[in-house]
């Protein structure tokens, strides 16, 4: 009688073990997500003597930019030199606008250059012009950013793959949910950077060259009438108009064929009523 009132109390203690084992998991599980979530990263995991022993990251990342605008004899001269250059040195004309005034053409164009081939493009175009109206070149330094976004960019993926890693161990389908949208979040945000990544390689790697150039166009004065001349336009004025008074008679003829014989009855009449 004894073991039977002992048998129920070790099972009792065997699946009650196993209960906590199992919300041990469970809350292990939930406590490395929560950890993950209100922490993430640092970026103090991500060392960065690697960025800055990258190749990329030894060098300035300068965006290069130029404005230039001169008078030309020659618009369509000047473009085809501009144009030649260009196409030699690997670039390419990005846009390219004409504007005609009542004294002059103008043509605007964006060159996108090799940097490296940037100041070689400046120096044959001013070669060929003899005084610019303005001409400005600027850098814009762009390492701090780059790099920061670098390293960024690796903590995030670090992340991911973290978070890859729990996905594997997920148990149930709630965690397995939880966990696909943080990652969702965060592969966003490595879109997002590493896109911004691009832009700024694509502009330092491509510098933007801003050219306006204009031929003036001679505007041709009338000469000034003489009092003879004002005359015979006057003339030839008044000569047009009574055409044109004529003109405008004989279109409404019938109109006034009726109005006249309607007239002369009326008057007919009241004629006769005077005599009476």
């Amino acid at each position: 009688m004894k073991y039977l009132k002992i048998v129920p109390v070790v099972f009792l203690l065997i699946l009650s073990c196993n209960n906590e084992k199992n919300s041990y998991g469970s809350d292990s599980m939930s406590k490395e997500m929560a950890s993950i979530n209100i922490d993430e990263m640092p970026l103090s995991e991500i060392s960065y003597e690697d960025v800055e022993n990258d190749k990329v990251a030894q060098k300035k990342m300068l965006i290069k930019t130029s404005y230039l605008s001169f008078e030309t004899a020659s618009i369509k001269k000047s473009y085809q030199q501009i144009k030649k250059q260009v196409t030699l040195l690997k670039g390419y004309i990005q846009s390219d606008n004409t504007n005609k005034q009542y004294n002059q053409i103008s043509r605007s164009i964006i060159v996108r250059i090799p940097t490296v081939n940037f100041q070689q493009v400046i120096d044959s175009i001013s070669n060929n012009v003899a005084v610019f109206d303005s001409k400005s070149i600027s850098l814009k330094d762009v390492t701090e950013e780059f790099i920061d976004l670098e390293s960024r960019l690796k903590s995030k993926k670090a992340l991911e793959n973290r978070y890859i890693q729990l996905l594997k161990k997920a148990k149930n389908v709630k965690e397995m949910l939880q966990i696909e949208r943080e990652l969702a979040t965060i592969r966003e945000e490595i879109e997002a950077k590493q896109g911004r990544l691009n832009y700024l390689k694509s502009q330092v790697s491509f510098s933007t060259i801003n050219l306006t150039f204009y031929q003036p166009i001679k505007v041709v004065k009338s000469k000034s009438k003489t009092y003879f001349s004002k005359v015979l336009n006057a003339f030839q004025s008044g000569f047009r108009t009574f055409g044109d008074f004529i003109l405008g008679i004989l279109f409404i003829w019938p109109f006034v064929i009726i109005i006249g014989i309607a007239f002369y009855f009326i008057r007919k009449k009241i004629l006769k009523r005077r005599k009476k």
